[in-house]
């Protein structure tokens, strides 16, 4: 079952950046999710999708799927970029 490692980006409601720190293993999902006829609410059967392993670095997270013969796709984390500006910036 194919999975993706990344790291999660910072929170854009938010100033603090707790928990972006952490590198996370997610399972891709194997089966397409579909409306419940009674509540109509999306799920399915896919138990692995609700599955996230947290790792403090990348090659801790990549030595975990070979070691368990897991196919993984590394999405690299973008750059920060800063907007820096005052306050005066606001009214020009």
């Amino acid at each position: 079952m194919p999975a993706r490692i990344y790291q999660r980006p910072k929170n854009a409601m938010q100033s603090g950046k707790a928990r972006t720190h952490d590198w996370l293993l997610e399972f891709a999902p194997a089966e397409a999710k579909k409306p419940d006829p009674l509540t109509g609410w999306a799920g399915s059967g896919d138990t692995q999708a609700q599955v996230i392993l947290k790792f403090a670095s990348e090659a801790e997270a990549r030595a975990y799927a070979d070691r368990h013969g897991i196919a993984v796709h590394v999405t690299p984390t973008p750059p920060r970029r800063l907007k820096l500006q005052s306050y005066a910036d606001n009214f020009r």
